[in-house]
């Protein structure tokens, strides 16, 4: 019973930050070498990420590998664009991409 309630209490807890604009960040993740991080982290590369686009509404931060980053965070510019911030493990851009699935790539 205790399970469920923890369960249920963390979706209640991620429904609302979201309901309130905040940014959704998956602390586990299934991916190989996805790890746990703190709020204050995703907080960082949030900042880091808005910071290097000039402004604009994070939608999602995680850990990621790709081009040798530590972090991802999607951010919607001023301009309406979606990109991909990639950020070193000290919230430094590695690069910055556009975001191919936000311009409707289905990945087929």
């Amino acid at each position: 019973m205790r399970k469920r309630t923890v369960v249920a209490g963390l979706g209640a807890v991620v429904v609302g930050t979201l309901a309130a604009g905040g940014v959704a960040f998956a602390g586990v993740g299934d991916e190989p070498g996805s790890q746990d991080y703190t709020q204050q982290q995703a907080d960082d590369a949030t900042k880091a990420a808005l910071a290097a686009t000039g402004g604009g509404k994070a939608n999602s931060v995680e850990r990621d590998g790709e081009n040798g980053a530590t972090w991802e965070v999607e951010v919607t510019k001023p301009d309406g664009a979606t990109v991909d911030v990639r950020l070193d493990e000290g919230y430094g851009v590695v690069v910055i991409e556009g975001d191919h699935e936000a311009a409707g790539d289905s990945g087929s």
